[in-house]
């Protein structure tokens, strides 16, 4: 039931508040990706997780229909 509670948080969000996470989400996955690379942290599993959450952010953004 999580991936439901993410998908209805997320689909209420205004289109603005949905590129500042999708910012912040690719922030965050670049310095995973880092982090990962330096052998610091063992993080497979969050960057899998923040992955889906930016494929979840892009797919109900192209879903709505154009405001302008």
């Amino acid at each position: 039931m999580k991936k439901r509670e993410e998908l209805d948080k997320l689909r209420e969000l205004g289109d603005d508040e949905l590129q500042a996470e999708a910012a912040r989400l690719r922030e965050s996955l670049f310095r995973l990706n880092f982090k990962l690379a330096l052998g610091e942290v063992d993080a497979v599993k969050r960057i899998r997780q923040e992955k889906k959450s930016l494929a979840r952010i892009q797919t109900i953004t192209r879903q709505r229909p154009d405001s302008k």
